[in-house]
């Protein structure tokens, strides 16, 4: 069947609300030339990303490189290559990082998307594409965090703060399949879901501010590592984290931004940059602090792969919306209210 020459896709325009710069335009060019070692793939499912809307609010068009379809995360089936292992019609999955994104102008709201091979592995036959959809941005963000910031090993033992976070649950999953211990905190309704996927302890942390009941109540031994989930502004938890993680640990975390424009999360963001800079031997924080910066990375692509083919990484899915309905797909997850990933079904779609 031959690939069209334009496609559905959800473009933004300009920098502001999903609501206000999302356009769904039915003439956006399908990309013609296949660059080496890059596929077109076409896109059977899309998942949302905070970072996708995050950046519509703050970063200005000539930054961002807009117009271009929006998202990053996607399943799919290989619709051409060159240069690739992969065969024409192989399932696929991955994420188009960031920075390559913002480059290539492509994006995952999209019937079709040009993708690096470094970005795309074949999807296991026990996993389906709204499910796998997901699994990229979050899956290598826990990953990363775990292995190439943390340097966990089996062994040990990682406290996750949002565990109920997409970055949390693929953390959980990930140190156990490593034979890490894992200590959990997310709001109590969530508790079953974090124990269910796997988590040896819960920490209700709307009972008691966590730094203050962690001190109270240190673990034996400390923690190793803390992978912070959620991106506290607030720097407490970091702060005091000499009374309940190792010498030698990491507090590692994913966005440490304000989670809206109030004078409280600006104050914080300040308290953040000061608890961080101010050195230890002048009474700042004895332990590492470690933002991560998400990088593409066949091997640990392919390492995460092998277990969600084993079964010991599930892709966890909130909810799916039709192309027509993104809108209310990105209400869902600005809502912060969505436990797993807000995936949109694009094949099939009207």
């Amino acid at each position: 069947m031959t690939t069209p020459t334009m496609q559905k896709a959800w473009i933004i325009e300009r920098m502001g609300h999903p609501s206000k710069t999302l356009k769904l335009k039915s003439d956006w060019p399908v990309p013609s030339e296949i660059p080496k070692d890059h596929v077109l793939v076409k896109i059977q499912a899309a998942a949302l990303n905070p970072v996708g809307w995050k950046l519509m609010l703050v970063a200005p068009n000539f930054v961002a490189k807009r117009p271009l379809p929006a998202e990053y995360d996607f399943a799919g089936v290989i619709e051409k290559k060159n240069g690739t292992k992969f065969e024409v019609g192989n399932p696929v999955f991955g994420s188009i990082h960031v920075p390559i994104a913002m480059k290539t102008r492509q994006g995952t709201l999209a019937e079709y998307a040009l993708v690096p091979d470094i970005c795309v592995t074949e999807r296991p036959s026990n996993i389906d594409a709204i499910h796998a959809s997901g699994l990229t941005l979050a899956g290598l963000t826990a990953w990363q965090s775990l292995f190439e910031y943390a340097h966990l090993k089996a062994g040990q033992t990682v406290f996750v703060y949002g565990a109920s976070t997409a970055v949390g649950l693929f953390a959980i999953q990930i140190a156990k399949a490593r034979g890490i211990k894992v200590v959990a905190s997310a709001s109590g309704r969530n508790e079953e879901l974090v124990k269910k996927t796997g988590a040896d302890e819960f920490i209700d942390y709307t009972k008691e501010p966590i730094h203050k009941y962690l001190t109270s109540h240190p673990p034996s031994p400390k923690f190793h590592a803390i992978i912070d989930a959620y991106g506290l502004s607030d720097p407490s938890l970091y702060a005091h984290s000499a009374a309940y993680m190792a010498p030698g640990g990491v507090f590692v975390t994913t966005t440490p931004g304000p989670h809206d424009i109030s004078f409280k999360e600006i104050g914080n963001l300040f308290k953040t940059i000061a608890a961080v800079t101010w050195p230890s031997w002048l009474g700042g924080v004895p332990r590492k602090f470690k933002f991560v910066s998400l990088k593409a990375n066949k091997a640990n692509l392919e390492a995460f792969r092998d277990l969600v083919a084993e079964g010991k990484i599930v892709g966890i899915v909130d909810s799916v919306y039709g192309m027509q309905d993104v809108l209310k797909a990105y209400e869902r997850i600005m809502s912060s209210r969505a436990t797993g990933k807000v995936v949109v079904k694009v094949e099939g779609s009207t």
